[in-house]
């Protein structure tokens, strides 16, 4: 009997089809509908490999439910969505789609950091809804990126992929991070600060951090209130790093100018959220890595980790 993999996304056909020649795949037939959790355990009682999506919950009583599961193949850089713990325990291994998607992302995140700065979906939504009737001295006007200074939070790859493309707008590179870059401070001129000192002095705050206990509600009121009032900040990393009541009230109070959301601390946002009331934030549905090439790259990272580890092979990109 060939091993059994439950993909819970529908994915692309031509990354599936050599997989479908050597296992018994079985996929969810939604693309963007989660697959509920019961179909889920249910599934994974008899799968050797589950492939699963950020948006999956695969806890406790999903990895317990796997007998035979050896492998979960993530399809994400981050796994917070995985219980480490448990997959430690029952021996099983989990692995990520890192490198693939660093370029895409920090191309996202510096266009969300402009769109952001220069009020573009403000602007873009007055031309498509017929209210815009005369050209104003100070209408839709933003902030200056040229020559301001970016602070990043989380300087791993995808950071300085976004500092590189910040050196060409002329901007001051501040960072905070677990771990100095020495190499790239040398030859890029990146600054390291303490966080307190990178919220003080940014005129823009880019959270690229992973998503741990330890950045859990990093930035809440007190971080908020060291921004300028005239600071943006910028998170494509993961909602929960950001206390969203507190950056509500900072946002609508004037605290801060602005923010740009990639990322929600419940995905997808709920339409109450009042975030979404405020026209000074502009907001994308967690499309970091969302181009074309760099998607079906991430799942051919994922095909090929589930093929080695069902194969006896130590994979790529393992996580535990």
């Amino acid at each position: 009997m060939k091993p059994r993999i439950f993909i819970t996304r529908k994915l692309d056909e031509g990354v599936i089809a050599p997989l479908r020649e050597k296992f018994d795949v079985r996929m969810w037939e939604s693309e963007s509908v989660k697959v509920p959790c019961e179909v889920l355990v249910k599934e994974v009682a008899e799968a050797d490999a589950l492939w699963s999506v950020l948006a999956d919950s695969i806890d406790r009583e999903v990895l317990m439910a796997g007998a035979k599961l050896k492998v979960v193949s993530n399809l994400a850089v981050g796994f917070n969505n995985i219980d480490l713990e448990v997959a430690k325990e029952q021996g099983i291994i989990v692995t990520n789609t890192p490198g693939v998607l660093t370029e895409t992302t920090a191309d996202l995140t510096f266009g969300l950091l402009l769109a952001t700065a220069r009020r573009l979906m403000e602007a873009e939504h007055t031309v498509r809804s017929g209210n815009w009737t005369s050209w104003s001295p100070m209408g839709y006007t933003g902030m200056d990126v040229g020559g301001a200074t970016l602070g990043i939070i989380g300087m791993g790859r995808i950071g300085e992929a976004v500092a590189r493309r910040a050196k060409g707008f002329d901007m001051r590179i501040l960072y905070h991070n677990r771990s100095r870059k020495m190499e790239a401070e040398a030859e890029h001129g990146f600054e390291y600060v303490e966080l307190d000192t990178l919220l003080e002095e940014a005129d823009f705050v880019v959270i690229l951090a992973p998503y741990t206990p330890a950045t859990a509600g990093l930035i809440g009121a007190r971080e908020l209130g060291l921004m300028k009032n005239t600071a943006v900040l910028i998170n494509v990393a993961r909602g929960g790093i950001v206390d969203e009541a507190a950056l509500y009230e900072a946002l609508k109070n004037g605290d801060i100018w602005a923010a740009g959301l990639d990322v929600f601390a419940t995905e997808p946002v709920p339409k109450d959220n009042p975030l979404l009331t405020l026209p000074n934030v502009t907001v994308l549905p967690h499309i970091g890595s969302a181009s074309i090439a760099t998607r079906l790259g991430m799942m051919t990272l994922n095909a090929q980790a589930i093929t080695d580890v069902l194969e006896g092979r130590e994979p790529d990109n393992r996580v535990v």
